[in-house]
């Protein structure tokens, strides 16, 4: 039952990676027998990926975050420079405030990059109880994997297919997209970053939000305060820069 709960939240983890959760969580088992029941469960992974219907079952709906801290959300969106080069923007979201917290900028982003951002976060923020993130490589890596381990930081994954299950994120990149990428153009990827974060700062102080009340993100969080996640070592910072 453990071995299918997980595999239900986790769809494109093989028996390996539940062989280490299980064993997280106190199961004295050993690999071959996951892997046995694993099997007769039927359980493997496809070298091809699910179609989007069949993984769609699995998903059980969340209730929403109900305070700062208590959910955030991950993604990724490419763009290019003036000349053609891409690059990517990681964007961080707390999913009750709508606070973009982060939007790191760079050729390539790589897992130990985004433990980084959250290290830094993790300083000035808090952190979160979970992150929604898609299954890109980036967030299954085993380095985001072991700082949401020490952390205890849940990775709550989107299934393949489906970013309704990350909406928050989704509909923050729309914004970010419409309103700043599609509007400015980029030099380099320091004048990228600059625009990038000036943008950032006033989604976060300036802009109204129309689902909280036409208050802004900052503006929100500080009146709820005192309704951030116990013990999230929040400091008295009131935006990242």
């Amino acid at each position: 039952m453990k071995i299918n709960e997980i595999a239900a939240v986790r769809v494109r983890y093989g028996y390996k990676r539940i062989y280490v959760l299980l064993r997280r969580e106190g199961w004295e088992v050993n690999h071959k027998r996951v892997y046995r029941i694993y099997c007769e469960e039927g359980l493997n992974l496809r070298a091809k990926r699910p179609k989007r219907r069949v993984s769609a079952a699995h998903r059980v709906k969340l209730p929403p975050a109900a305070s700062v801290n208590e959910s955030w959300s991950m993604d990724f969106v490419t763009d290019s420079l003036f000349n053609g080069r891409r690059f990517r923007s990681l964007t961080v979201v707390d999913n009750y405030s709508r606070e973009c917290l982060a939007i790191e900028v760079g050729q390539h982003i790589r897992g130990e990059d985004v433990t980084r951002t959250m290290d830094r976060l993790k300083t000035v923020r808090g952190i979160p109880h979970s992150i929604k993130v898609d299954n890109g490589p980036e967030f299954i890596s085993k380095e985001l994997d072991k700082w949401a381990y020490e952390n205890s930081v849940t990775l709550d994954y989107s299934r393949p297919g489906k970013p309704i299950d990350n909406a928050f994120i989704e509909s923050f990149n729309g914004s970010f997209r419409d309103e700043c990428l599609n509007t400015n153009w980029f030099l380099s990827l320091e004048d990228a970053e600059e625009k990038i974060e000036a943008w950032r700062r006033d989604y976060n102080e300036c802009r109204p939000h129309s689902s909280l009340d036409n208050l802004t993100p900052v503006q929100y969080r500080q009146i709820h305060r005192g309704q951030e996640r116990p013990n999230s070592l929040v400091l008295a910072v009131p935006t990242l820069g």
